[in-house]
């Protein structure tokens, strides 16, 4: 039988920065039965939403810079931690994690809250999970905030980008795949163009207590769709599509510091109808983890776009 992990609640005491009140969800999973999501969900209740999706190996810690100015503004924020993630559940089997797995939870998460007047705020994997679910509702979704993301699709340009995956998600994908633990906090510091402090690192790696805890974290990179004979590239494809026709505000904000993503702006740029005519945002002196480095900066230009969508 499958375990399912749930990391205790004393090791998200204290954190630096955080301090927002949990807010669990228990959505239904036909393979593994009922799992708890977490999610920090900052009111007013009933004020457009900022959804803020992080990625791999991180959770909602990573946005909390951006909450508390984007809710002063008069915004709600949901921030979810996905499965295997952060203060959600944990599925012990790393082979119970899939790409449409993750869109699905996350799917159940915006339907059970009933979230509309949504703004996606995606990096990393927040990107082909979050632009996936967009492309299946998007009824629900105002704009897009996108930062140092992807949506595979293994076209040639314009459509996709050169040479991809390229050789640093090639690797990356194989570290995971062949690894049976991760360092989570070190991966983040690798990857920022200033190492964080202690405590902050603490933080990255307080939701895994163990390696038995990191099934997801594990899992996740081998499931983007780096070959054409992968599951879910067909999915982008159709996801790109929609995104052909979303003709509502598509912001890209990409970092200065991260050659993984970089060349995918210029494809979001040019493919969504919603990104013409919007400004030509690049946040300065941030690697991957842009809202770690460069919080307070990205909360402006997402209070900027949202006045822009709903005034």
């Amino acid at each position: 039988m499958t375990r399912i992990l749930r990391t205790p609640d004393e090791r998200f005491a204290h954190l630096p920065g955080y301090g927002f009140a949990p807010r669990y969800l228990t959505i239904d999973d036909r393979r593994f039965g009922p799992l708890r999501m977490h999610r920090v969900d900052e009111r007013p209740a009933d004020a457009p939403v900022a959804l803020m999706l992080h990625g791999e190996p991180t959770w909602s810690f990573l946005y909390r810079k951006m909450i508390r100015p984007v809710v002063a503004a008069g915004y709600r924020v949901v921030a979810p931690d996905h499965v295997g993630f952060g203060r959600s559940d944990k599925i012990a089997d790393r082979t119970a994690y899939t790409y449409q797995g993750f869109v699905d939870w996350l799917k159940q998460l915006i339907e059970a809250l009933d979230l509309r007047r949504i703004t996606l705020v995606c990096q990393d994997w927040g990107g082909p999970i979050g632009l996936r679910a967009l492309s299946e509702m998007a009824d629900r979704f105002d704009a897009v905030l996108a930062t140092n993301t992807l949506l595979p699709n293994y076209e040639p340009p314009p459509n996709g980008v050169d040479g991809w995956p390229g050789p640093i998600i090639e690797a990356w994908a194989k570290t995971c795949r062949e690894s049976d633990d991760l360092p989570v906090a070190e991966i983040v510091a690798g990857v920022s163009a200033n190492r964080p402090d202690a405590a902050i690192m603490a933080a990255y790696d307080a939701p895994f207590p163990d390696a038995s805890h990191k099934a997801a974290a594990l899992a996740i990179t081998g499931l983007i769709p780096i070959r054409a004979d992968m599951p879910g590239l067909s999915e982008n494809r159709k996801a790109w599509q929609v995104l052909e026709r979303f003709d509502r505000p598509f912001l890209t904000a990409f970092s200065d510091g991260d050659p993984s993503t970089k060349a995918w702006e210029r494809v979001f740029r040019e493919r969504v109808p919603g990104a013409r005519g919007q400004p030509v945002v690049e946040i300065a002196g941030a690697g991957h983890f842009v809202q770690e480095e460069k919080g307070e900066e990205l909360a402006r230009v997402l209070i900027d776009l949202l006045r822009r969508t709903y005034r």
